[in-house]
């Protein structure tokens, strides 16, 4: 089954590691065959990866869309997710997801699913920034 994919005047893609610009207008593209692709708003730039859950997601899509390199980039994952969950137990679950994903070939799937680690990461650290608030505000009063 062919994937349409929609792309607005600038907008990138990366097809199988070669990225794409839509220079004109509105455009339809028609994939037909399998291959790895990533639409803009799903890439993260190395500059941009700079959480414990971002590295996670930066290797992975690495991982996937730069096969030849796809062991190093997964060395990479397996590092920086194992050292999330040792520091975050709350996200082991999220981790299984991740790795049976990845276990079955399934990079695309993964990325998806280390979108809910992202997510995880956001509700934690606001959840730390509240609690840290809390304690400047009873040090504050003392």
């Amino acid at each position: 089954m062919p994937l349409i994919i929609d792309l607005k005047p600038g907008e990138k893609l990366i097809i199988n590691g070669a990225v794409l610009e839509n220079a004109s207008s509105n455009t339809k593209v028609r994939v037909l065959n399998d291959c790895s692709i990533l639409r803009q708003k799903e890439i993260l730039s190395d500059s941009d990866s700079v959480t414990p859950a971002s590295r996670v997601y930066f290797a992975l899509q690495c991982a996937y869309i730069f096969p030849t390199k796809r062991g190093e980039y997964l060395r990479m994952f397996n590092h920086y997710l194992d050292s999330y969950v040792e520091a975050c137990p709350s996200a082991a679950p999220i981790k299984d997801e991740i790795g049976e994903a990845v276990a079955e070939g399934h990079y695309y799937k993964a990325l998806k699913s280390t979108r809910h680690l992202l997510e995880h990461e956001t509700k934690v650290l606001g959840s730390l920034q509240t609690v840290a608030v809390a304690e400047d505000a009873v040090a504050a009063q003392d």
